[in-house]
């Protein structure tokens, strides 16, 4: 039998994976369950307030994850139009690997549910601020100017979703290749 942490991480892990590919209303939490391995009254001892709080606990789990892997590209990049590229190539390469079936890991909840859960649209939020943070960051140490890095970091991250979308629905990441070099041209 798996400890109570174990249990709750793959329950948590397993939720995130599955509102990605299919989004929040598309989930269901015996798939959850079922998928995860988990028995069936552990969803509701781990998440007392059901689905809504596994999702926004998913989607702060994905937010973080993904603003780590960022992080560790854009630090690797020796200027802002190679830590750009990396940027558009985390996010290729993640729809590569799922063959599209997996886009942003907010993005797919953010949409569904931002207008009918709080709780969802504030975790959202969080992530969202984390990786405007991180960009705001970046720009900064590539030299963009405190008062243009806000702006631009609200720009890069707003592109990149587009273009991961329009990427998922052609099944061609070039797309996000082409913004990145355009936002690069920007800077």
């Amino acid at each position: 039998m798996a400890p109570r942490g174990e249990t709750r991480e793959r329950i948590l892990r397993t939720a995130a994976d599955l509102f990605q590919r299919q989004g929040y209303h598309g989930t269901g939490v015996n798939q959850v369950l079922a998928e995860s391995g988990a028995p069936k009254g552990s969803l509701y001892f781990h998440f007392p307030e059901g689905k809504e709080q596994l999702a926004s606990e998913s989607v702060a789990l994905s937010g973080r994850t993904v603003g780590e892997a960022l992080t560790e590209a854009v630090l690797a990049a020796p200027d802002a139009r190679a830590g750009l590229a990396a940027l558009g190539e985390h996010f290729a390469r993640s729809l590569r690997d799922s063959d599209f079936r997996k886009g942003c890991p907010l993005a797919t909840v953010a949409l569904e549910t931002a207008a009918e859960s709080e709780t969802i649209r504030a975790a959202c939020d969080t992530a969202y601020g984390e990786w405007l943070d991180g960009l705001r960051a970046a720009l900064r140490g590539w030299g963009v100017p405190a008062e243009r890095a806000g702006p631009l970091a609200a720009l890069v991250l707003s592109s990149l979703q587009g273009a991961v979308m329009l990427a998922r629905v052609q099944r061609d990441v070039s797309v996000l290749h082409q913004v990145t070099r355009q936002l690069a041209e920007l800077l």
